[in-house]
């Protein structure tokens, strides 16, 4: 009984302030401390814990939630709850700030710090250590948005396609399909093949090059001695436009101009060509090149006016036998029949001259291209000179000595890239084959499986309903602790009536402060509205004793009248005087009324103060005799 008295006298005789002043005697308030404090909240701030701003919390519970989230969003787990623990006692700051010295270690964080110093709020030490964790904090925020923005695009081109793409697609096919046709129109085509293919196998390595080179119409070495590498482009043109027109000499009849064709070893080539025969397997009469250009141009054209014309030559030795009878029929008829075909051969001549011209149009873009390809070549060539003799100076030596290490580095570096892709690639197969043979293995050993399999499920079904049974206990136990929490909670602490009474004396005061200036407002307004009301009356009076004043001088009569009114008028304001100061002295002696019973107040309250603290006096010598009591 006398503990618990002692003990509420105790905390009602320290007042709030010396309470806080108790809270905070453990902290360190020099220039030092205090701009460290500033850094830290301001690097906190800018990494983006913006409860540090709040001018309500103590630097404590700034200082350890910015710590806690900086190790929360570098992706690193701390068991502390600072939800409604935000004025803690030493002790629990103690064991909140040991468990983040804990997880410091696990981030191997290079600054070592104790919990006393967070503890003390000592930010010489704590700043390195916070400073660290922001900077972790951010690099984690960057890879997890990085890793983010990679999923998000990845899903988004799951879904969808953006315009960009849409154009790539459709330029991507316009592009294969031209770069399909020319590789079709462009690709080689064999002409010739030996007629003795057993003969091959016997003869040398550059004959057979050379045969198979001619095979698909490729001269092998056959380049002039006096033209260069791009001529030999200009050259090539030249000899498939010179082609087409002899295969249109060769379907009207006229021979070949064998100079068209530029053999280092003509003897040799024409030799190789004797045992060739032609592709599509038709006997040729001319030479091989004219052969070759043919069937590749216009096999099918003479071979379609060659069955007509064998045609027309058996109706015609049909007709000779017959008889002269139908002589003038049939000549009519072979004429119609000629006339035709001299129709589809002019068609065909038309074509070819189309072709011709096409052909001739392309050899003037290549021929152009050629001298644009010269002119390049020149100029390249002379570039390749300055350098050459830069080289030769010597001045930029060390320059180059550089750039062919540099050079000779990328060519290191390819080469490794494509052992590791070769590397990486055997290792796919390598683990493609384990994870295979891991699965027959599995499947080997699915059927011994599948009795412990049925075991586990009927137990695990067992611990399973076990397990819901304890669920349910458990939830139901859950509930009365959280109904029995929610009753505590409804029950202020201490702590709590200390607030509210503190901010109910607070509010009082407020009220008093409030109501005291209102009642002066209030008198001030009275007091000025009485002088106002005797200004008014004393200008009137003025006012009127100057009108009067002409009149009443103008007879004796008038003048004693007017004076009985000024003197009637005096007394009033005499009588008036007399009032005021009588109500002034019945408000200063209710005045001193007050002071005195404010004073005889304050008197009570010294001697309540005395006899408190001589009561708590009392109290501990109970205490002590109590206890002297209870020992023997």
């Amino acid at each position: 009984m006398s503990t618990s008295v002692f003990s509420r006298l105790t905390s009602a005789a320290f007042s709030d302030a010396d309470k806080d002043q108790f809270q905070k005697a453990d902290i360190r308030t020099d220039e030092e401390q205090q701009v460290k404090l500033d850094d830290t909240m301001q690097l906190l701030i800018a990494a983006g814990y913006f409860r540090a701003r709040i001018k309500g919390l103590s630097p404590f519970d700034k200082t350890v939630g910015g710590m806690t989230w900086c190790i929360t969003s570098s992706n690193f787990d701390i068991d502390v709850d600072l939800l409604y623990q935000e004025n803690s006692t030493i002790g629990q700051k103690i064991a909140l700030t040991e468990k983040i010295v804990a997880v410091l270690p696990k981030m191997k964080c290079p600054y070592r710090i104790e919990p006393h110093q967070i503890q003390g709020l000592d930010f010489i030490h704590i700043y390195p250590v916070v400073q660290w964790l922001v900077k972790q904090a951010l690099e984690t925020r960057q890879e997890t948005g990085n890793v983010t923005r990679k999923i998000s695009e990845l899903n988004f081109a799951k879904s969808y396609r953006a315009p960009e793409d849409d154009q790539y697609a459709d330029k991507k096919e316009g592009i294969s399909k031209g770069l399909k046709t020319v590789m079709d129109n462009y690709r080689p085509n064999r002409r010739f093949r030996r007629s003795d293919s057993k003969a091959v196998a016997q003869l040398d390595e550059p004959t057979r090059i050379q045969s198979t080179l001619l095979e698909y119409g490729m001269k092998f070495g056959a380049a002039p001695k006096s033209k260069s590498e791009d001529e030999t482009e200009q050259s090539e043109v030249a000899k498939k436009a010179s082609a087409v027109s002899s295969a249109v000499k060769a379907a009207a009849g006229k021979e070949v101009n064998d100079d068209e064709e530029e053999v280092v070893d003509e003897k040799e080539i024409s030799r190789i060509m004797n045992d060739m025969s032609a592709a599509a397997g038709a006997e040729a009469t001319v030479s091989s090149s004219l052969v070759g250009s043919i069937v590749g141009l216009q096999s099918e054209e003479i071979q379609n006016i060659s069955s007509e014309y064998a045609g027309k030559q058996i109706d015609i030795g049909r007709d000779e036998k017959s008889g002269q009878v139908r002589g003038l029929e049939s000549h009519k008829r072979i004429v119609e029949n000629l006339s035709k075909q001299i129709a589809s051969e002019e068609q065909n001549f038309s074509v070819v001259s189309q072709k011709h011209n096409q052909l001739e149009t392309q050899l003037a873009e290549k021929q152009q291209s050629l001298a644009e390809y010269q002119t390049k070549k020149e100029k390249y060539v002379s570039e390749i000179e300055e350098f050459n003799e830069i080289e030769k100076s010597g001045e930029n030596a060390s320059l180059l000595v550089t750039l062919q290490d540099l050079v000779l580095q990328n060519e290191t570096l390819k080469k490794q890239e494509q052992q590791f892709k070769s590397f990486c690639k055997d290792e796919i197969i390598r683990l493609q084959e384990m994870i295979n043979n891991l699965k027959d293995e599995e499947e080997d050993n699915l059927s011994l499986d599948k009795e412990k399999s049925h075991l586990v499920e009927k137990q695990y079904t067992a611990d399973k309903e076990k397990f819901n049974k304890i669920k349910l206990f458990l939830a139901g136990r859950n509930r009365e602790i959280a109904s029995v929490q929610r009753k505590i909670d409804e029950v202020p602490t201490r702590a709590e009536l200390t607030q509210y009474q503190k901010r109910f004396v607070e509010l009082y005061n407020q009220v008093a402060t409030t109501l005291t200036e209102t009642k002066q407002y209030f008198t001030l307004y009275n007091t000025l509205d009485d002088t106002k009301l005797y200004l008014s009356k004393e200008v009137s009076l003025l006012n009127s004793i100057h009108d009067n004043f002409q009149q009443a001088m103008a007879s004796a009569a008038n003048k004693e009248q007017f004076l009985k009114q000024l003197e009637q008028i005096v007394s009033g304001i005499t009588q008036n005087r007399t009032k005021a100061e009588k109500k002034r002295a019945n408000e200063k002696m209710r005045r001193d009324e007050l002071t005195d019973r404010y004073l005889d107040l304050v008197d009570k309250q010294r001697l309540y103060i005395k006899t408190v603290k001589a009561f708590t006096e009392e109290c501990k010598k109970n205490e002590i005799l109590t206890a002297k009591l209870e020992r023997r």
